[in-house]
């Protein structure tokens, strides 16, 4: 018996954003806005920030104004590196 863990376990959890789908052109291909608030060093008051990413979507599913979660993977083009996991809400 060997206590080395299995290659399930020996990888790190990955990241995962929460964003809303801002264009879905793209044949399986979305872009996701990720707002979040950062406090300013300075002066303390809270900022509105965003990240936009792109991400791999295989089956079309998301539409502009979905919530959207995506997940950190390999490299798929030169600008994806997220994946779809899943549509939290769907848009109006």
């Amino acid at each position: 018996m060997s206590t080395s863990p299995t290659a399930q376990e020996a990888r790190r959890r990955r990241r995962t954003l929460e964003g809303v789908v801002a264009s879905d052109r793209r044949d399986q291909s979305i872009k996701v806005v990720v707002n979040y608030l950062t406090k300013h060093k300075m002066y303390g008051k809270y900022i509105r920030r965003r990240t936009v990413v792109h991400a791999h979507d295989p089956r079309n599913e998301a539409h502009v104004g979905d919530t959207v979660e995506v997940m950190e993977c390999r490299p798929i083009s030169k600008t994806k590196t997220w994946r779809l996991v899943r549509v939290t809400r769907r848009g109006s």
